[in-house]
């Protein structure tokens, strides 16, 4: 009897040492390929964002340039909008903490279909005029029609694998690479 124990424990331990090279053996540990869950966040130090009308040129700086934490970001903007005025506008986003500046900009727009920017503004009417590789909207270029005089805000939101296409913002999902708002932008 004590011999039949003996082999029934040695098949059970050649049975679990087999099953355990087997499971390993086909481990998906396949770090070869580039998927979608793996992304990996840039650092984006620097949001830009040009408005144009011919000579009437307005920028909008926020920069936070040693990234999360640290010493606080700032914000400017190079002067008024005009009012009841149509501008043609281009977001720039930069990390610079690189040398030279590494412009990430480039990076969303080759990856248009997985990215998409967002405008919230109390200072007028943005039109996104651009559009990823699937036709769908891209928003590193848009349009600005300012109303009349006054003041507000301009929030920018770049969103990472948001549902395309989409009704905007709150139907969009995804997650959000960057977020920034100019507050106090004056239309004369």
């Amino acid at each position: 009897m004590k011999k039949l124990n003996t082999i029934k424990t040695i098949k059970l331990l050649a049975v679990l040492f087999i099953s355990t090279l087997a499971f390993t053996a086909c481990s998906d540990d396949d770090h070869d390929h580039d998927d979608d869950h793996d992304h990996e966040e840039e650092l984006i130090t620097t949001v830009t964002y040009t408005l144009t009308n011919g000579t009437d040129i307005v920028t909008m700086i926020y920069s936070d340039e040693d990234g999360d934490g640290g010493n606080p970001a700032t914000s400017s903007i190079s002067g008024p909008l005009t009012a009841n005025t149509i501008y043609t506008g281009a977001v720039k986003l930069e990390n610079k903490t690189e040398s030279p500046a590494e412009d990430i900009t480039e990076e969303v727009k080759a990856e248009g279909d997985e990215h998409e920017f967002f405008y919230v503004s109390t200072v007028g009417k943005i039109t996104k005029t651009d559009v990823d590789a699937n036709n769908n909207s891209l928003g590193i270029e848009t349009t600005l029609t300012t109303g009349t005089a006054g003041s507000g805000s301009l929030t920018i939101i770049l969103k990472h694998e948001p549902k395309k296409p989409n009704s905007g913002l709150n139907d969009a999902g995804g997650s959000t690479d960057v977020e920034v708002t100019f507050n106090n932008i004056t239309i004369q």
